[in-house]
């Protein structure tokens, strides 16, 4: 996907033993593209493929904007994708564990490259992402620290041995769309009064696949029968839920689950500066089960002055939305963008960011390209 900034690119993968990815006709995981622009500033953003999708799956979303300000840029197909994804590892949460390891990877040979590329080393390296990308940014400044000078979590996915995660809110929203669960069910679980009018949409697009994706990832013998989105051989299988995923319950499950959640959860131990952006209206991922949650973590953890933690009313978890709703949703793309240059801003010139705060939706303006953050 060219941006138009002069430069290199470089596409390959590390050595693997799974082949969702067959991008390039290679038929091999662990993809990876890094880009080096002409005019380089000086830093390197390394990032992760949201969801279950490819390496190119943050270009207009990331790469474009930071390769114009002059990073290079590294993304990763986290070491498996697609739907399918939870078939590879040998143990429960082995895959998602991979996408961790992945990304520490690419961050070490991405830094190398820049190296080779530009006779020095990054003199910044920043990590951020969207959903499971937010994740990923979340994983490594807890663990990997050293790595990075900081980084941005775009509604990154949260999870935890006991909940909650997706296997906790999940199940209500499924068991909702097959009327099992009512309204208020939905509101405890943590989605937000006021999404109501996203829940068709997501029930037929997100809920049902994304729940017994993860639940074969890290409960694979709850339903031999639904073993995950593979189940199903049309569009419409593949996104709709299993029978079963309206009644799945964590804290009934054997403690092996809570031992492959353990192995990939967070801690809110983060090391280095990051801002967190969560949309108000997110119907995935609800923002009272996940980043508010996240940011009592870091809170409790005594990391809270490396965090800023950023609500966006109206916006929701897939910014295409907004083209369907643009009377009540509004991009965090260009949060994004305005919480990119404030972390910059934090670590390269000691200019703190804004408080935690809720960024209002503007009656009026240019909410496609502008989000303030004061």
């Amino acid at each position: 996907n060219p941006s138009g900034v002069p430069g290199r690119q470089v596409d390959g993968y590390f050595p693997d033993d799974s082949s969702f990815n067959t991008t390039h006709g290679w038929n091999h995981d662990a993809q990876f593209v890094i880009r080096l622009p002409e005019r380089w500033n000086g830093g390197l953003v390394v990032t992760g493929a949201p969801g279950t999708r490819k390496q190119y799956a943050a270009d207009t979303a990331i790469s474009d904007h930071v390769l114009s300000l002059g990073y290079a840029y590294a993304a990763t197909d986290k070491g498996n994708s697609t739907v399918d994804f939870y078939r590879d590892g040998k143990r429960p949460g082995d895959a998602v564990a991979e996408w961790n390891r992945r990304t520490t990877e690419l961050t070490l040979a991405a830094k190398k490259v820049v190296a080779q590329r530009y006779g020095k080393a990054p003199r910044r390296t920043y990590v951020t992402g969207i959903s499971n990308g937010g994740y990923l940014a979340r994983w490594q400044l807890e663990n990997r620290p050293e790595l990075y000078d900081g980084g941005v979590d775009w509604e990154g996915s949260l999870w935890t041995a006991d909940g909650p995660s997706l296997l906790t809110s999940l199940p209500t929203a499924v068991a909702h769309g097959t009327g099992a669960a009512d309204d208020a069910a939905m509101y405890r679980a943590g989605f937000a009064r006021g999404s109501e009018f996203l829940w068709e949409y997501h029930r037929t697009a997100y809920w049902g696949v994304t729940q017994k994706t993860y639940r074969a990832e890290f409960d694979p013998s709850y339903d031999p029968a639904c073993p995950g989105a593979s189940a199903g051989s049309t569009v419409e299988e593949i996104l709709a839920p299993c029978a079963s995923d309206a009644r799945y319950d964590l804290q009934r499950r054997p403690a092996s689950v809570r031992r492959a959640l353990e192995n990939v959860a967070l801690t809110g131990r983060i090391g280095k500066p990051m801002l967190t952006l969560h949309g108000d209206l997110d119907t995935l991922l609800p923002l009272a089960a996940d980043s508010a949650v996240y940011s009592r973590m870091i809170d409790r953890a005594g990391a809270g002055r490396l965090h800023r933690f950023y609500t966006v009313a109206g916006g929701t978890h897939t910014d295409g939305l907004y083209d369907t709703h643009p009377d009540r949703l509004r991009p965090i793309l260009p949060c994004h963008r305005s919480a990119f240059e404030a972390l910059t801003a934090w670590v390269e010139r000691g200019t703190p960011p804004p408080a935690d705060r809720t960024v209002a939706r503007p009656s009026g303006g240019d909410v496609v390209n502008a989000c303030p953050l004061r």
